[in-house]
């Protein structure tokens, strides 16, 4: 019987000896713990301790526990290096197979070798450690040395010091076993559709548990532990190390093919393998199984670093990531629907609709994303969720449309390609919702820029949404249009500015609506939301009833309150993109007289020569418009009611009649808005456009309009799923078709998958002279083409169409009961059909010249810009393009665009026609599935390979983390990709070779290429920093050492000739030098230009050494103050002294500190205490220095409530009725009466509102003063606590309704009382009182009320003026009793 090899443990233990039979061992294990400590535990050499390196065993973390491989064979180590070049283990004979555990740069760590009596044995399977090799000697000279760690035999080693690890490590699996097909697949159900009930995850451990002795118990007999319940596995791939421990909750699917593990990251601090992971899972390219992720795991699993490690730091395991932050924990199903198992609809279905419950409205399917709109908000959208996301690995976290943003932004500025991100789905969808919060993110992630890209590129949004959204009966918020915005970045992925295209705005809106539906958003916003002056200024009213292009809308309350806000924000969004006042004011003149223009009512007449015609009944109206537009109003009004013709040289002026009439008020209504549309795009485009020229990547966002299925479909429906059928086809063909024949021309091994396309539907669309557009055109171009021309073209040319219904239709599927007016298309979402009324009407879409005129002599300063046909110069009469003809070149553009960038698909899914949340019907959302085409493309990406480059691309790319390939490769591009991928830890399994590309199975393994290239890079970086510095401080020092030199030089000099030379005449000196002449003349210049040299070196040299000298002291202070550190308290003063050259410099740290430590002073405040600071700080302002009694008032604190009025039940039951609950001061004070000056007892009272005086008593209101009628507060200088509360005085046009109803029980709201006039108080806390009044006037107001600290000033007493005035007969303390106050005709005298 074979015995089991206990694991090392990583804490003491006792285990029994054991003797070990080489030729019957046959069952191995495989111990793992994170940063084991550096001893020997029972003869066991414990592995190296590595402080900051990956934990043992690569990416896979495991818990405390025993771990097995199953039997099989030794276990042997070779490679192309070693001596075993055969490939065969020269125990057993076994071919070796590539490395499954194992990290880059580094060699796989190892379990250490156990000992019997001390004496080391050597296992199958178990490698001796072997000394270390670091990554780089360089590098690691730089960093320090790191403590060694253990590893295989050494690999070879290059020039650039990474080591190439071995590439034969074998792990032998027993066989599967034949496991009946039908079971096979209950187990895969099972697996794939698991809840989270606890009694089922039981039975099946049980379950799996007996089915585990049955296979294993012939084989090989199990040690008998306690706890022996392991995870179910996968019936189809095994796994390679099976813990035996009590299972914890899992969190895992049956992939299909080669899937990475979706459920941790495990990518170490280092180089670690965590493409590793994805191939580690299955044994000769066998699918593998995703592991679960145990709760306990979560902690010690190793940081996941992404590109952002840098700057973010690592993320390290998901409970750090930050708090709200949505984690792999609570993930249900599968969070890739290409790791379902069989991809299907109906699994797809189940799968989405288990994680919609859970509020998981995000999937991946590959590399695309599913979003289902949830129709409500979300807790998933915070800044703390935008840093998680920005800085975690993408596989650590769940799904997400931040991970898509993210991924299409290190394309940009890592790959320097351009990138679009693509939003489809129906109407209802949430695709806009989708748009916005790309942009978010990409707002959010970058720095804030001096020309304040982000901000203007987000503020864009409210803006746009304004004038071309509107409430449909699908969406509240629906798109009316398509936009495409691109922003352009610079080389540090930092945005720069961008451009917005806009597509086919649906005017027939602003005219017509269905029932339940509503105009654009801007309409409502201006009614609801302008002030009074600005609707005056419009000629605007508020009720929606007095316009007739917004009757049909049944407005609630709590919309009109979300018009407000929404108004308020597009206004601050105008204010944000450099939009003037002016502008504005212009804009929403244009968009009032759009609202006035509907009004217009033509009535028919018939003229003398029998004629008919039309006059207008609001005339009012028009003049409005007129003076809004600043035009003429003969001039419009004749444009409206009469059309002028040139025949032959003649004008010809006919009268139009009423309905007549009535279209061109209709179409000079669409063409209005449509324009102005056109311009507010354009005016964003000048705040957001790059100004500096140059060529840059650019990442776009695509937000059409979606398929749209109405009751009634018109020309704007046909338009708006043409512009769907060719984005479909277009995603389509790249995203899977293109990819296939990409794998079949490169000569894979690759099953084609089946692919519907709809490349029939757009033949019939767009296909030239016999497409519906162009018998649309065609009959849009023949005078007098009507519906009935329309019907017949297109029975004729289209009728005999599998996909086009028409009654009389050619085919055999032809459908009779369409309507006679009508034609029924299949798209590729479904059957519409189209009511053809008004297609030839809105495909043409043209003004008559009359009104083009009319336009462009207005003297408004936008008109102009907008009806620039309208001007008389022109000469031209060409026909402008149709409605559809636009639509084909609009549409040909984008399709352009899409295919010259790289695309991030996003498919949004309605889930309910009721937009109600947790509602997932299951018909509607299985019928998007197929459409979509998301099974084809969850299958397409199961199966085929993540990651596709030419040989050139992928070796410039990843070139730099081989030996052999950097720094310069100069043979083929075939070879140097496959030394490169032997260097790298991918088995054969992940990738694979064509003609003229490298395809690699797993993103996962793709994004750990990409962390190996960021870390190499960071290397690379760093030793280049390194050598910079070395070399800066060599010649620092060499400088340094030169100065010193020609200083002790020149003081030698100095001392020699101090004590040889003879003091000499400088005079006789001179005279000697000039006297000098020939030859000697020379000799003496070339001594003094020498001396002159010299002189200017020591000069040099003492600058140097006096540089460094102050440099030394700079830093010999700063470890000073370092080391020294001031109090924390801001009223400490102390600070350490420092030389006079950093007298600057000390005050200015000596400042950055104390406002440090009092911001820091301020955080220790709750906000109880917050508002008495303020309150303080408030009466320092108001009376420091003016009023005497304020020294005594300092160091008392504010408490407000004196007489405990808050705790008051009475009191509780009247200020609900009043709205005073809030009350920041109440006490007993003196009430001085106005006509004699006595003194009078009341209550007091101020809240956040209003001032109440009370009776004492039944704590009746008896005055309520709203704070907004208090308009000054006066005092003297003195000792005294008197204070006049002045209040505004009645006006004959007050409204006073509002304070009589908030103050059932206040006298102070009939006029009888308001004429008594101001309030004089006396209080002993009058300092108190006046600052908190102060502050709920200035917060009530908006602005501070005026305090008057004076010995005389005026009061209002009813209808008379009162002048108060103070006298002191120098009395040291104040008390009521020794103030006299005097009222003397209209004078009041107070004596101190």
């Amino acid at each position: 019987m074979d015995e089991i090899l206990p694991p090392p443990p990583s804490t003491p233990v006792t285990h029994p000896e054991v003797v070990y039979d080489q030729d019957t061992f046959t069952l191995h294990r495989v111990a793992a713990q994170v940063h084991p400590e550096p001893n020997l535990i029972d003869g066991y050499p414990a592995t190296t301790y590595v402080p900051n390196g990956p934990v043992p065993n690569g990416p896979y973390i495991l818990p405390k526990g025993s771990y097995y491989i199953r039997n099989g064979p030794l276990i042997t180590m070779g490679g192309p290096h070693s001596a075993n070049e055969g490939g065969q283990d020269p125990a057993g004979g076994i071919p070796e197979s590539p490395p499954l555990l194992t990290t880059f740069g580094r060699p796989p760590s190892i379990s250490p070798v156990p000992t019997i009596s001390g004496v080391p044995v050597q296992q199958p399977g178990i490698l001796v450690p072997m000394r270390n090799r670091p990554l780089d000697p360089r590098v690691e000279e730089l960093r320090g040395r790191r403590s060694p760690k253990a590893f295989a035999p050494a690999a070879t080693i290059g020039r650039n010091g990474f080591c190439r690890p071995s590439r034969r490590v074998t792990f032998l699996v027993d066989p599967v076993p034949e496991v009946d097909e039908d079971d096979e697949e209950d187990e895969e159900l099972r697996s794939l559709h698991h809840d989270d009930d606890d009694d089922l995850d039981d039975v099946d451990d049980e379950q799996h548990k007996m089915r585990l002795q049955e296979v294993d118990g012939a084989k090989s007999p199990k040690p008998q532990v306690n706890n022996s319940i392991s995870p179910r596995p996968d019936t189809r791939v095994r796994f390679l190390i099976d813990p035996i421990e009590p299972r914890q909750r899992t969190y895992s699917v049956v992939t299909g093919s080669s899937r990475g593990d979706m459920s941790r990251c495990g990518r170490g601090p280092g180089l670690s393998s965590l493409c590793s992971q994805s191939s580690s899972l299955g044994v000769g390219g066998v699918g593998g199984a995703h592991v679960g992720a145990h709760k306990h795991i979560a902690g010690a699993s190793s940081a996941c670093s992404s590109s952002s490690a840098s700057r973010a730091g690592s993320a390290g395991s998901l409970e750090g990531v930050g708090v709200g932050v949505p984690s792999l924990e609570g993930e249900v199903g599968c969070s890739d629907c290409a790791a379902l198992y069989p991809i299907t609809d109906e699994a797809l279905l189940h799968n989405l609709h288990a994680r919609y419950k859970r509020d998981q409205i995000y999937t991946y399917a590959g590399t695309g994303l599913i979003s289902v709109n949830p129709y409500r908000r979300l807790a998933l959208y915070t800044a703390e969720v935008i840093h998680a996301y920005r800085s975690a690995c993408v596989f650590q976290l769940p799904p997400h449309i931040y991970a898509v943003a993210d991924a299409a932004h290190r394309g940009v500025w890592e790959r320097n390609s351009d990138q679009i991100v693509v939003v489809t789905g129906e109407s209802g969808s949430g695709k806009t919702e989708a748009a916005k919060l790309v942009l978010q993110y990409l707002a959010a992630i970058t720095p804030r820029a001096p020309n304040q890209a982000n901000e203007r590129l987000l503020q864009s949004n409210p803006v746009l949404e304004a004038f071309g959204n509107a409430r449909t009966r699908r969406n509240d918020n629906s798109s009316r249009f398509g936009k495409y915005t691109e922003i352009e970045f610079d080389h540090k992925g930092d945005p720069l500015g961008g451009t917005i295209t806009h597509y086919l705005l649906e005017k027939s809106r602003v005219t017509t609506q269905a029932p339940g539906e509503r105009n654009f958003h801007i309409f409502y916003q201006i009614l609801a939301g302008a002030d009074i002056q600005t609707l005056k200024m419009l000629k605007l009213q508020r009720n929606l009833d007095h316009y007739s292009i917004l009757k049909s809308t049944r407005h609630s309350p709590s919309e009109t309150l979300d018009d407000r806000t929404e108004f308020n924000i597009t206004k601050r969004a105008l204010d944000a993109l450099g939009v003037s006042l002016e502008e504005q004011l212009d804009l929403l003149k244009i968009v009032a007289s759009v609202l006035k223009l509907g009004n217009l009512t033509f009535t028919s007449v018939n003229n003398i020569d029998g004629t008919e015609g039309c006059s207008n009944e609001n005339e009012y109206e028009l003049h409005e418009v007129c003076e809004l537009l600043s035009c003429d109003v003969s001039t419009l009004a004749g444009a409206l009611q009469t059309r002028t013709v040139e025949t032959r040289g003649e004008t010809v002026v006919a009268e139009l009649s009423a309905m007549e009439a009535t279209r061109t008020r209709d179409a000079l209504c669409r063409a209005l808005f449509n324009r102005l549309v056109t311009w507010v795009v354009s005016r964003i485009n000048e705040a957001i456009r790059v100004k500096t020229m140059g060529r840059r990547r650019v990442l776009g966002i695509l937000d059409i309009f979606g398929f749209e299925i109405l009751e009634t479909n018109s020309f704007e429906q046909l338009i708006i799923n043409f512009c769907n059928e060719k984005l479909h086809q277009v995603l389509t063909e790249i995203t899977l078709k293109e990819t296939q024949e990409d794998y079949l021309r490169e000569g894979l091994d690759w099953t084609p998958i089946d692919i519907p396309m709809n490349n029939a539907v757009v033949d019939l669309l767009e296909q030239r002279q016999t497409g519906v557009l162009a018998v649309i055109e065609e009959v849009s171009l023949r005078v007098g083409g009507g519906k009935d021309a329309l019907l017949q073209q297109l029975s004729f040319s289209c009728g005999g169409h599998s996909l086009f219904d028409i009654k009389g239709g050619r085919h055999a599927h032809s459908d009779n009961n369409i309507p006679a007016d009508s034609f029924r298309i299949r798209h590729y979402a479904g059957s519409v059909t189209y009511s053809v009324h008004g297609f030839i009407e809105k495909n043409c879409d043209s003004l008559h010249r009359d009104l083009t005129r009319a336009m462009y002599r207005c003297n408004h300063s936008i008109i102009k810009d907008l009806f620039p046909e309208g001007n008389p110069r022109r000469t031209t009469l060409k026909r402008p393009a149709s409605v559809g003809t636009q639509v084909l070149i609009s549409v040909s553009a984008l399709l352009r665009t899409i295919r010259s960038k790289t695309p991030h698909l996003i498919s949004c899914v309605k889930p309910n026609e009721l937009k109600q949340p947790r509602i997932l019907e299951s018909a509607l959302v299985l019928h998007q599935i197929k459409y979509l085409g998301l099974v084809e493309q969850a299958r397409v990406q199961s199966e085929g390979w993540s990651y596709r480059a030419t040989h050139d691309a992928f070796l410039n790319r990843y070139g730099m983390l081989s030996l052999h390939t950097w720094p310069v490769w100069r043979g083929a591009p075939l070879e140097g990709c496959a030394l490169l991928l032997a260097d790298l830890p991918l088995t054969p399994q992940q990738y694979t070779f064509g003609r003229n590309k490298v395809y690699i199975k797993s993103q996962r393994a793709v994004s750990g290429l990409e962390e190996f290239r960021r870390e190499r890079l960071e290397d690379l970086a760093v030793l280049v920093q390194k050598t910079y510095r070395g070399w800066r401080q060599q010649q620092k020092y060499r400088m340094m050492k030169a100065a010193q030199i020609t200083l002790a030089t020149a003081w030698r000099s100095w001392k020699a000739k101090k004590y040889t030379l003879k003091k000499t005449d400088p005079e006789a000196a001179k005279d000697a030098r000039l006297s000098v002449k020939g030859w000697k003349f020379f000799i003496l210049a070339r001594e003094e230009y020498r001396e002159l040299k010299h002189r200017r070196k020591v000069e040099w040299a003492s600058l140097i050494i006096q540089r460094a000298y102050i440099n030394f002291q700079r830093w010999k202070f700063l470890m000073v103050l370092l080391s020294d550190q001031p109090s924390d308290s801001p009223a400490d003063c102390s600070w350490p002294p420092c030389p006079h050259s950093l007298a600057e410099l000390s005050l200015l740290l000596r400042r950055l500190h104390h406002k440090w430590r009092c911001h820091r002073y301020r955080l220790q405040f709750d906000q109880t205490a917050r508002n008495r600071m303020r309150e303080k700080v408030t009466a320092s302002i108001i009376f420091k220095d003016r009023k005497a009694s304020y020294t005594k008032s300092v160091s008392h604190p504010f408490l407000g409530d004196y007489v405990r009025l808050r705790q008051n039940a009475q009191w509780k039951k009247l200020a609900a009725e009043t709205n005073d609950q809030y009350v920041v001061f109440a006490d007993m004070v003196n009430k001085i009466t106005r006509s004699a000056g006595k003194f009078v007892p009341i209550l007091l009272a101020v809240s956040t509102n209003s001032l109440l005086v009370l009776d004492q008593r039944t704590l009746q209101v008896k005055y309520r003063i709203p704070a907004l009628d208090i308009q000054r507060i006066s005092l003297s200088p003195y000792l005294d606590d008197i204070a006049v509360l002045h209040i505004k005085p009645p006006t004959p046009t007050a409204d006073l309704s509002g304070s009589q109803n908030l103050n059932p029980g206040c006298l102070f709201g009939s006029d009888e009382v308001k004429r008594k006039g101001d309030l004089v108080l006396q209080t002993g806390h009058v300092i108190e009182v006046v600052t908190k009044l102060f502050l709920v006037v200035q917060n009530a107001t908006g602005k501070p009320p005026d305090v008057n600290i004076s010995t005389e000033f005026d009061a209002n007493f009813g209808q008379n003026s009162v002048l108060f005035t103070f006298k002191t007969a120098g009395l040291a303390e104040v008390a009521p009793g020794q103030i006299r106050i005097m009222r003397r005709h209209n004078r009041m005298e107070v004596m101190l």
